[in-house]
């Protein structure tokens, strides 16, 4: 896939990313749009996970987010007994839950791919983390993109100044970057989220880096989740062997780039030396 050339969107100054000191009246207007977003996403996700079907062993039981394995294994086996008979509100609930997650960039990824595997096993489980992933991610862009723009250049400078550098140096094969990105396991993916439409990578571009990109990760996790009860900690899920698989598959998708990239080198020379020569 060859990516298209990355707009100027952020009106860099003297190759930095440093915007003006004050945002516009404007940007701090539309920027009180996240917390109003956040309140309704929040106030929808509580309704649902409070308003669930009547169950005989749910009496006394909540939905919450896991924080470790143990909340997890005790929110697995609770929603292992709703999906018996109310697989629709089982599934509707985990999407919510899981773009809700992306969306806001809220940390705990790792749990929801788990509870994905414990609740519908790898063949469901593993396709819908998948896309819930890039769909969550690229809310998470949109907000960013339509509310975020001056304020995440204001605060955080070098990291936007860092990865525009880095994209203008690998636009010829961009795409492959990308991969690379997110398949490197210890990658900011959070805030790769929320700097990609300040630094103009293209939408579809990042969506299907997303989808792909973290398919090895969310495999992992989802086809660990289906074993559940043989976990103690995080550390079971992601082995060393398991990393330095994810640090290999991440130079393997980088490798088509910088092919790329030399090509276009060498054609560039080329076509320079025979203008000289003529």
């Amino acid at each position: 896939m060859d990516a298209s050339p990355v707009s100027s969107e952020t009106e860099l100054q003297d190759e930095g990313a440093v915007p003006s000191d004050e945002p516009s009246r404007s940007a701090g207007r539309s920027v009180l749009w996240i917390p109003a977003i956040f309140l309704a996403a929040t106030f929808t996700l509580y309704n649902l996970s409070t308003n669930f079907p009547e169950h005989h062993s749910t009496a006394n039981s909540t939905l919450t987010f896991p924080s470790s394995i143990e909340e997890l294994n005790k929110l697995a086996s609770l929603l292992r007994l709703y999906k018996t008979n109310h697989f629709g509100y089982v599934l509707m609930l985990f999407c919510c839950a899981y773009l809700y997650k992306q969306t806001f960039a809220i940390p705990g990824s790792v749990f929801m791919n788990l509870l994905a595997g414990a609740i519908f096993g790898t063949m469901i489980g593993f396709p819908l983390v998948c896309f819930l992933t890039a769909s969550g991610a690229t809310f998470c862009f949109l907000l960013s993109h339509n509310f975020g723009k001056s304020y995440i250049q204001r605060y955080f400078p070098d990291k936007v100044n860092f990865f525009h550098k880095k994209v203008e140096e690998n636009l010829d094969g961009l795409f492959f970057y990308l991969l690379f990105l997110r398949l490197f396991p210890v990658s900011p993916n959070w805030f790769m989220n929320m700097v990609a439409p300040i630094i103009g990578i293209p939408v579809h571009l990042f969506f299907m880096s997303v989808l792909i990109g973290l398919m090895p990760y969310n495999f992992i996790c989802v086809r660990t989740g289906c074993m559940l009860s043989e976990i103690a900690s995080l550390e079971d899920v992601f082995t060393p062997a398991i990393m330095v698989q994810l640090v290999v598959l991440a130079v393997v998708a980088l490798v088509p780039g910088l092919v790329i990239k030399k090509i276009h080198s060498s054609r560039l020379a080329a076509r320079t030396r025979a203008e000289k020569s003529q």
